[in-house]
């Protein structure tokens, strides 16, 4: 009781150093994960066992608050950092927030967030992967959105409608903010979704701009994404299909040939892909698999197939164990890896054993 004690004493004496004197009207929260596993990666040019960090989820600590201001108004913020809790680095290329740093105001009309945000791409489909977008098994492998940096946006406006019959919306705009070309790297991106009884449903787009200020035409990387999850209780069915068009379009996770193929493979610029999953629950614990296919339709036909199984143990509301094992094959050359969270693997199969800690 004492230890619990002490541990509120701190969060609040951080939170109210942060909240300054408006802390009497705001309501701060301070959050956060840590994510530790044991990683065993083959089949690339070397294997590799490491003990890692951000395996299901990416370490982080969090603050987010909201000021009510009357009337149906609020102002919102929040400020992610990103960590590696095996090294105590900064996640996100040394980015002090780079998993999300926005503040907006909010209205019942819908609120609008300015900042590094999530497109609502990767969101539709971190929504449905029954690995929720981590471990070995993590839908990024194959799914990507609009390359690498794909699953948030920098410089953005995003609107996020209320819900209203089960429907809400976003639209989210990013500008590139290069000088000399307004239009270079500039990122569009919505989505519709309905939850209702067992179902919940989601229709979402991104679309960025290759240009820069020195190249121009380069043209532009476009993905779509329909998903879908059914509840039945006794578990749940999992689905995506999604359609990658343009330059940067479906690049892989790991841009270095990890396979020392003569010849790199080649990021299609024409694909489709499909995901399908089931989560059971069985008391604390709930199994997983999935089964994903990257359909290449260009020339190259650079096609892949991942398959993924694993098994996530509640030991508390806020603890979890986890294991999973994922392999893709490859075909023609295709050079996509197994990876987790936060890191793009190195080579087509992997094992994961981890705990997970949220506070």
């Amino acid at each position: 009781m004492m230890k619990k004690l002490q541990y509120a004493a701190v969060a609040g004496a951080v939170m109210a150093a942060l909240a300054g004197p408006a802390s009497a009207q705001s309501n701060l929260t301070l959050y956060g994960t840590v994510d530790m596993g044991l990683v065993r990666e083959s089949g690339g040019i070397a294997g590799v066992t490491r003990l890692t960090s951000g395996v299901a989820s990416g370490s982080r600590l969090g603050f987010k608050g909201r000021e009510d201001l009357g009337g149906g108004m609020a102002v919102v913020f929040l400020l992610e950092n990103g960590f590696q809790a095996d090294t105590g680095a900064l996640g996100q290329g040394g980015l002090l927030f780079g998993r999300q740093a926005y503040a907006g105001l909010q209205t019942q009309a819908g609120t609008v967030t300015l900042g590094r945000q999530y497109t609502p791409q990767y969101l539709a489909i971190a929504a449905v992967d029954p690995f929720n977008s981590g471990t070995a098994g993590d839908s990024k492998n194959l799914m990507m959105a609009t390359g690498n940096a794909a699953s948030r946006m920098d410089n953005s406006v995003k609107y996020s409608s209320p819900v209203m019959q089960g429907f809400n919306a976003e639209l989210v705009a990013g500008a590139g903010e290069v000088a000399g070309d307004s239009g270079a790297g500039r990122q569009l991106g919505g989505a519709l979704a309905y939850a209702g009884g067992p179902w919940a449903l989601r229709l979402a787009y991104h679309h960025r701009d290759n240009d820069t200020a020195a190249l121009r035409n380069a043209g532009s990387a476009r993905n779509t994404v329909a998903t879908a999850m059914y509840d039945a209780g006794s578990f749940k069915a999992h689905f995506a299909y999604g359609v990658d068009q343009g330059l940067n379009s479906a690049l892989a996770r790991n841009l270095n040939n990890p396979f020392g193929a003569a010849v790199a493979p080649v990021a299609s610029t024409d694909s489709n892909v499909v995901l399908v999953g089931l989560s059971v629950p069985q008391g604390a614990g709930t199994w997983l698999v999935s089964y994903i296919r990257k359909n290449d339709k260009t020339a190259y036909n650079q096609d892949a197939q991942q398959v993924a199984a694993g098994y996530r143990h509640a030991l508390s509301k806020r603890t979890d164990l986890y294991g999973v094992l994922a392999s893709i094959r490859n075909r023609n050359g295709a050079g996509y890896t197994v990876g987790s969270a936060i890191e793009g693997g190195s080579g087509n199969r992997a094992i994961n054993l981890g705990v997970r800690h949220s506070f």
